[in-house]
């Protein structure tokens, strides 16, 4: 009896464990049929020459002020990136816009606006500001690659302003922070304390440095501002908030 028992108690265990493991491998297949069927509704496209032509400057501005609103609530597009990836490869490439950008990890500039790969072209140095290098890409995005739209964007906290305002003196930065200071001579009619630690005149310093890099790339390229005054591209500054991931656009 003892032994029959124990034959019972061994055909109940796998049984047991033959339900299961046939359990989780229909768990897996349901988890592996709703990651497809959730691959495939992931966007994956690229712009194509064509959408890009039918963009006009203010529509592009618009999309990038909408996409800074998802990126704000959390609602940022789903992309395929290797997808898109092997798509860009082949087909081209045809941005929407420029952005030029500081250097600072904490602002990344396909995020914030919600665009994915071959969205925007994009130029990064600490303190945002422009020389040769950066308008001839500029000229290039715009007149060689088709994008409608010049954003230069400026942000809370910036080092390279704050550098700028307490004049530091370093190596290479010392040159590099020259360019900010025609920002820091603009903002001198500040009423409150005008150092580095009053983040409300390094907020306003960052500010009149992007108006500064607008006013230079017209100054720098008349083939932008041509194309300006014709209404090919739209050129636009905006400020960054780190706190938040809000941005401030100015004309």
């Amino acid at each position: 009896m003892k032994q029959v028992l124990i034959q019972i108690t061994l055909l109940l265990t796998t049984v047991q464990l033959f339900i299961a493991c046939n359990a989780s491998n229909q768990n897996k297949n349901v988890e592996k049929d709703s990651y497809s069927s959730l691959a495939s509704h992931i966007p994956t496209h690229v712009l194509t020459k064509a959408e890009q032509d039918a963009l006009t400057p203010d529509q592009v501005l618009q999309e990038f002020k909408e996409g800074n609103e998802r990126f704000n609530a959390g609602n940022t597009t789903r992309r395929e990136h290797s997808e898109a990836i092997r798509k860009a490869a082949t087909g081209g490439q045809f941005p929407k816009a420029m952005v030029l950008s500081c250097l600072d990890s904490r602002v990344p500039v396909e995020d914030v606006f919600d665009q994915g790969i071959g969205d925007v072209f994009v130029g990064r140095v600490a303190g945002n500001f422009v020389n040769t290098d950066l308008v001839g890409s500029m000229e290039f995005a715009c007149k060689v690659a088709g994008a409608k739209l010049i954003i230069v964007m400026g942000h809370q906290h910036c080092g390279a302003v704050k550098g700028a305002i307490d004049d530091v003196q370093l190596g290479n930065i010392t040159a590099m922070l020259s360019n900010i200071k025609p920002a820091v001579a603009m903002s001198q009619s500040f009423a409150g304390e005008k150092t580095s630690k009053n983040e409300a005149f390094v907020k306003l310093v960052a500010q009149n440095n992007v108006r500064n890099a607008l006013d230079q790339i017209r100054k720098r390229s008349p083939m932008l501002k041509e194309m300006e005054a014709k209404g090919e591209i739209k050129m636009v500054g905006a400020f960054y908030t780190l706190r938040t991931g809000k941005l401030e656009f100015t004309n």
